[in-house]
């Protein structure tokens, strides 16, 4: 029997509603229900039109997509995900925290479904494999299924621990409300207080929440779906993971993802210099001011090994 359409909608507001019962709890079916508000904050970028822009709104959204790009891949990723350096419990939750304005679930939500795929990459069981599944759902059907919808808390038991990311876990949507509630009321003061950067609520709300977000989404998105089918490929990994220079851009350093398929547990991804790694270079700004530490990096003799017979140029 299919869940009743209130617990439907609880899970919009408390994501340890459990998927238990549903038909869809173990098949790739998009819960097209829950998966409203991600669709309808596409639709809200069409907003442009009535609110207009000014280079004030533009410029924020662009540094709000560089600060949450960040958070999740230095924070969600390299550090909840793959453990790669350290750093203590507040900075550990204020980067959740700041993880959590992307929109894209609980950090314990994100590390499990990571850790997951890393275990089962481009195998059947691998959730969002383009290679198994297709290019649409890897990039963006496989979250907005039931069968995908709960932390796998078996695989982030060390994390589980923290009180404070099991409620950011599992209220997921309360920081990004608040985040846009932020933004709007930014908005409004600034057009009182600084008419002259030409923008207001509703203005700063659709192009730094929702035109940042979606653009977010889609750069993540493409590390699974695309960085698994073009680019090139310097190691021979078990997977189709490969390097792209575009989505390395992008997301600050996540394109270099055959590298990263053959060392995770490194903080740099980018293992040459010509390789641009913005996240890296954030990390050793923060490790420099002592604020985390035991930044892990690829061993050379690993960085060498199982090297696919093509030249690499810089």
């Amino acid at each position: 029997m299919t869940r009743p359409l209130h617990k439907r909608l609880l899970r919009w507001l408390d994501s340890s509603v459990a998927t238990e019962g549903s038909p869809d709890a173990a098949v790739n079916r998009i819960d097209w229900l829950r998966a409203l508000p991600f669709f309808a904050l596409h639709l809200a970028c069409f907003a442009v039109i009535w609110v207009g822009w000014s280079w004030f709104a533009v410029l924020f959204a662009l540094a709000i997509y560089g600060l949450r790009m960040f958070a999740i891949t230095a924070f969600y990723h390299r550090y909840f995900s793959h453990k790669a350096f350290r750093t203590s419990r507040p900075l550990q939750f204020i980067f959740a925290l700041a993880g959590s304005t992307a929109v894209q679930r609980g950090p314990l939500w994100w590390a499990s479904q990571h850790r997951h795929h890393h275990v089962n990459s481009d195998r059947h069981e691998d959730a969002h494999s383009p290679v198994q599944h297709g290019f649409i759902w890897s990039h963006l059907g496989w979250f907005l299924s039931d069968a995908h919808f709960s932390t796998r808390t078996e695989r982030v038991k060390e994390l589980a621990e923290f009180p404070e990311l099991r409620f950011l876990d599992r209220f997921d949507v309360v920081v990004p409300a608040l985040f846009a509630l932020a933004i709007f009321g930014l908005g409004e003061w600034l057009a009182l207080a600084a008419p002259g950067l030409e923008t207001n609520g509703w203005q700063l709300l659709v192009w730094g929440f929702a035109i940042s977000t979606v653009l977010l989404y889609h750069a993540t998105f493409s590390v699974n779906s695309l960085a698994h089918a073009w680019g090139s490929r310097r190691y021979e990994t078990r997977d189709h993971s490969r390097n792209n220079l575009l989505i390395a851009l992008l997301t600050l350093g996540e394109g270099w993802h055959n590298n990263h398929h053959h060392y995770p547990g490194s903080a740099h991804q980018g293992f040459y210099w010509w390789e641009i790694d913005i996240t890296w270079y954030g990390l050793k700004l923060l490790a420099a001011c002592g604020l985390i530490w035991d930044l892990k990096t690829v061993p050379a003799s690993v960085r060498e090994s199982r090297r696919r017979h093509v030249k690499e140029m810089p």
